[in-house]
C-alpha cells in the first residue's frame, strides 16, 4: 500500500471544524467567467467536461477520503465521485493533489474543478464554495479490545461501566465524552490514532473514541481489536452528524446541481451505496438522512 498520511489528527479536525487559517482568493469567481487554468464556468461547465472527456479533482492523500495507491486514485470520494461522473458523461478522473488548507483556494484558482477529499460541510467553506449535499455523515464509535470485554457499546454505556477513555488532542470527541458525562479523570489525550490502537491493545485505556469510519480503517492494521457499532454522539440535545461533500467552484451550480441528481440515486440506494463503498469502512451507518440538507448546514 502506498505511503500516504492516513488518518491524520488534521484530517479529524479538519472534519470536526472549520480549517483556521483558511486562504480566500480574493474575487469570487462569477458564472460563466474564465478561470486561471482556462476552465469554463457557469451552465456549460458540464458540456465542456463531456467534451473533453475528464474532470479535475483535488485529492488530499488522506485514506479512506481519497488517497492514491500507485497510479490509482482510491477513496471514498473518489469512488463514489466516478461513478457520479461517468453517468454524467464525463469517463475520467484527474487527480491532483493539495495540502488540505489549500484545497478550496486551489479550486477559486480553476486549478481543478472539484474537491474529491471528503470536505465537511461547515459555514465557514460554503461562504467561499459550493457544496454537494451530503456524501455520508460520520457517526463516532469506539474501538476496543476483541471481545469487548467491557461490553460498551456508546457513550452513556461507556459512562455507565465507569471505563477509561482516549481521544485525539483537540478533536471534538473530547467534548462528546465530557457532553455524555464522563469525567475528565477517565478522559486520556492521545497525539495520534495508532496511538489510541496501541493504548487499547496495551490496557492503558479501555476504548477510543473516533468515528467509525476511521476506526474501521484503524482496525485493519490492529489484530487484536474491534470496533463498535457506529452511534451519532449529542451536544447540547443536538446529534453530531459530521457530514461531508464534494466542492465546486461559485459559479459552477449548473455542475453541482446535475452532480447532486445523481448523488441521490446513489444515496437512495443503499445497497448500492454500501456495495461502492465498503471497501472503505462505509456502510449503512454512514448514509445520510434524506432530511440533512446542505443549505440548512451552511446556515449553521
Amino acid at each position: 500500500m502506498a505511503d500516504f498520511p492516513n488518518l491524520s489528527r488534521r484530517g479529524f479536525l479538519s472534519r470536526s471544524t472549520a480549517v483556521g487559517g483558511l486562504l480566500v482568493v480574493p474575487g469570487a469567481l462569477t458564472a460563466c467567467s474564465k478561470t486561471a487554468s482556462g476552465g469554463t464556468d457557469g451552465a456549460g461547465a458540464l458540456d465542456k467536461l463531456r467534451k473533453q472527456g475528464f474532470v479535475r479533482v483535488a485529492y488530499a492523500n488522506e485514506a479512506p477520503y481519497g488517497y492514491l495507491e500507485g497510479k490509482e486514485l482510491k477513496g471514498e470520494a473518489p469512488t463514489l465521485h466516478r461513478e457520479i461522473f461517468k453517468a454524467l458523461g464525463v469517463e475520467e478522473l484527474r487527480p491532483t493533489l493539495s495540502e488540505w488548507d489549500g484545497l478550496i483556494p486551489g479550486l477559486q484558482a480553476g486549478k481543478y474543478d472539484v474537491v474529491s477529499a471528503g470536505m465537511a460541510i461547515t459555514p465557514e467553506r460554503c461562504a467561499n464554495a459550493l457544496f454537494s449535499e451530503p456524501e455520508f455523515i460520520s457517526p463516532t464509535a469506539l474501538m476496543v479490545k476483541k471481545g469487548n470485554p467491557k461490553k460498551v457499546t456508546d457513550l452513556p454505556s461507556a459512562k455507565a461501566a465507569g471505563i477509561t477513555v482516549g481521544v485525539m488532542s483537540g478533536a471534538v470527541e473530547g467534548s462528546y465524552a465530557e457532553g455524555a458525562g464522563i469525567s475528565k479523570e477517565k478522559i486520556k489525550t492521545l497525539q495520534k490514532p495508532q496511538d489510541g490502537a496501541d493504548a487499547v491493545r496495551g490496557g492503558r485505556i479501555d476504548a477510543f473514541l473516533l468515528t467509525g469510519i476511521s476506526l474501521r480503517w484503524l482496525a485493519k492494521t490492529n489484530p487484536g481489536t474491534e470496533v463498535t457499532e457506529a452511534f451519532l454522539p449529542e451536544l447540547d440535545g443536538k446529534k453530531q452528524y459530521s457530514p461531508g461533500g464534494a466542492v465546486f467552484r461559485k459559479g459552477n451550480e449548473d455542475l453541482r446541481d446535475s452532480f447532486n441528481r445523481e448523488l441521490k440515486k446513489i444515496v437512495s440506494d443503499s445497497s448500492r451505496y454500501v456495495e461502492l463503498l465498503q471497501e472503505y469502512g462505509f456502510g449503512a451507518t454512514e448514509l445520510p438522512p434524506a432530511t440533512l440538507r446542505t443549505a440548512d448546514l451552511c446556515k449553521g
